[in-house]
């Protein structure tokens, strides 16, 4: 069986999914990965067959999505092209996790695309959704990669088609301590607005990670580092919480690894505020920016010692099996 494994590369997220998800699909069959995407700083321990520019949402530097540089850095062209490139029948399964290239390819020649995603987990009628209604970021998050059968991932198993969240084996395996610090991670500021506000709580220690700045330097009580997988994940580990955006998997894996933890969900970013209502329902405290009118809020965080307690079983090879014989 010849298997296409199609990865969105926007953020890390999904990378960080694949590393566990294709070693338990080479266990079924033969296996391609396809990536499309730019804005992602991971990089995959197994070969890449396709790499497509694809439809990336290109971060902004005070918290939110540049819009007009996502517009600006896709084309109809471009994109139709990739997919035509692609020789999408040459495959027996194609699996999904949210990549538009793979997605209309099956869509363009009627084949069934399997969507594993947790866009399709947040999109889920039984899931949380925010007060504020995006109607644009719905339809987009509805059609930028259509799917024959869909199954999610959440921060809770909402529905029976939604699973809880795949923990990497580089996580569950990690020494969890508290040395004080604070991991952050907002790839949507820059470091100048980093520094501003978490400047502002001088008896605490910050270990940021930047999706700006190639070089590590300290001022004061932040220190600025480049993204790095491991150094990462070992910071995490070892802080007393985590500050990061509402995404999926660092938020995650900082409750998995029993972790206090804050989320600003990022503007423009609809999934982020899918996110947010679902973490805020289970007791994570959200905020909605890093401006003064929630200096308090972050006081409060730190002073608190609540966590949220979730039960997230390494069960990624069941899924993966159950979802290849339903649709082999």
């Amino acid at each position: 069986m010849k298997i296409l494994y199609a990865v969105q590369g926007t953020g890390n997220g999904h990378l960080s999914r694949a590393m566990d998800i294709v070693p338990c699909l080479k266990a079924l069959g033969e296996v391609d990965v396809l990536v499309s995407g730019i804005q992602a700083d991971l990089s995959l321990p197994f070969e890449v067959k396709y790499r497509f520019h694809g439809l990336s949402f290109i971060f902004g530097k005070s918290g939110g999505v540049d819009l007009w540089k996502t517009f600006m850095s896709s084309t109809i062209r471009k994109f139709t092209n990739e997919i035509k490139s692609l020789p999408i029948e040459d495959y027996d399964l194609v699996i999904n996790d949210f990549e538009p290239i793979s997605a209309w390819a099956c869509h363009s020649k009627d084949l069934q695309c399997i969507g594993l995603s947790h866009q399709i987990g947040a999109l889920d009628p039984a899931s949380p959704k925010p007060e504020e209604s995006d109607m644009l970021g719905k339809f987009i998050m509805k059609n930028y990669a259509p799917a024959t059968h869909s199954y999610g991932f959440h921060f809770k198993r909402y529905a029976k088609n939604i699973f809880s969240p795949v923990i990497r084996n580089a996580v569950r395996d990690l020494s969890v301590t508290d040395e004080g610090h604070y991991t952050v991670y907002l790839p949507a500021y820059d470091d100048a607005h980093l520094l501003k506000h978490l400047m502002k709580f001088p008896d605490v220690k910050w270990d940021v990670f930047s999706k700006h700045n190639s070089r590590p330097f300290e001022m004061k009580n932040v220190t600025i580092r480049p993204i790095n997988n491991q150094a990462f994940i070992d910071s995490m580990a070892s802080s007393s919480g985590v500050l990061c955006g509402a995404g999926f998997e660092t938020p995650a894996e900082a409750l998995y690894l029993k972790k206090k933890l804050l989320v600003v969900p990022m503007k423009n970013q609809y999934e982020q505020h899918l996110n947010a209502a679902s973490l805020e329902e289970m007791g994570v405290p959200v905020i909605s920016s890093l401006k003064q009118k929630n200096m308090l809020a972050i006081e409060a965080w730190l002073n608190s010692k609540s966590r949220v307690e979730v039960d997230y079983p390494n069960i990624t090879q069941e899924i993966i099996e159950e979802i290849v014989q339903k649709h082999r």
